[in-house]
């Protein structure tokens, strides 16, 4: 602390004077004092921050609030706090849409729906490959129009947004499945839907798609699984169309996609279904064929064990007269031994 020097006062000066000259002297010791205070503490605060610097930021961005732009202590720690709360709400949101946990994780939607036609199986799988048809009964799907027999762009209108992407089959096999995946500015999707025969008028469509959503409202209506619920809708109003659509000129794509290269064409595939019917065609009459000689050798069976059971009577009604004469013989014998 500073030392203040005492002024002498001459000899004339009043007692007030002096007086007023005692009390700035004691005010001015006690300014120079606080002042050393205050600057010790600046200077430990000071020493303080910049040993935390590196683990705790909160009290380092204190510091330099006070001391580099004024704001009050209370201020400045406020201030601070109000910001961190605000990251981790931040936090929290991202990692509800995905982005939580590791740096670049996506949340991913699973769905599996399954819904059951009243129609044939190649009807069933027939409907499904005219894509250009969907805009006519699913919700939301405004066209679709094919580049080729493996790739499609869609259109459709949700809510109050247009959407479109563009479809790729990997996989499809006539009757049994159909595998692709699509790329969209607000999405990208996995997906398979495969046909079950359960009754020569009874076809089962079970369809099983991953959703990786990109954007805010998708995110937003993962977290609500709308996609599944739009899903399901999709299939119910396919089963309303295949059911009750006139199936008289009805003609699919009857190619074969593998490892997203066509190896059959429609053309070949319909004179393997040709083929296929004709072998089907034959081998029905094969089996109605066996069907009519099992049958007539059952009947000559029959008309057999009839034979063998006539015979049999026969030869029992002679066995029965013979036994009548062998008695009529015996009874004459024993008359004439009693006579």
């Amino acid at each position: 602390m500073a030392k203040t020097e005492e002024k002498s006062t001459p000899a004339d000066a009043s007692g007030l004077d002096r007086l007023k000259e005692q009390v700035a002297a004691y005010a001015t010791a006690q300014g120079q004092r606080m002042a050393d205070k205050a600057g010790g503490k600046i200077s430990d605060l000071a020493q303080g921050l910049g040993d935390v610097g590196d683990g705790n930021s909160t009290l380092l961005n204190v510091g330099k609030r006070v001391l580099g732009e004024g704001d009050s202590p209370v201020k400045a720690f406020l201030g601070e706090k109000t910001g961190e709360v605000k990251d981790k709400v931040v936090d929290t949101v991202k990692g509800a849409f995905g982005r939580g946990g590791k740096a670049g994780s996506v949340k991913v939607t699973n769905i599996v729906e399954v819904v059951d036609v009243g129609k044939p199986l190649r009807t069933v799988y027939d409907r499904w490959t005219q894509l250009e048809e969907f805009s006519s009964f699913t919700k939301g799907v405004q066209s679709v129009s094919q580049s080729d027999e493996t790739e499609s762009d869609w259109k459709a209108k949700i809510a109050f947004s247009s959407r479109s992407w563009k479809a790729t089959v990997q996989e499809q096999i006539p009757d049994k499945r159909i595998v692709w995946n699509s790329e969209g500015a607000k999405g990208t999707t996995r997906g398979a839907v495969s046909f079950h025969e359960l009754a020569p008028e009874l076809t089962r469509v079970v369809a099983v798609v991953e959703y990786y959503p990109s954007g805010f409202f998708e995110k937003t209506g993962n977290i609500w699984r709308a996609q599944g619920r739009r899903l399901r809708l999709d299939l119910k109003h396919f089963l309303r169309y295949a059911t009750l659509s006139d199936d008289e000129d009805l003609e699919g794509w009857r190619g074969e996609i593998r490892d997203g290269e066509v190896v059959r064409s429609h053309e070949e595939g319909l004179e393997a279904d040709g083929r296929d019917d004709e072998d089907q065609d034959e081998k029905e009459q094969e089996d109605e064929k066996e069907q009519d000689e099992k049958e007539q050798d059952d009947e000559e069976q029959d008309d057999e064990s009839e034979e063998g059971d006539a015979d049999n009577g026969d030869d029992r009604y002679e066995d029965d007269e013979e036994d009548d004469e062998e008695d009529e013989d015996d009874e004459e014998y024993e008359d004439d031994e009693d006579r």
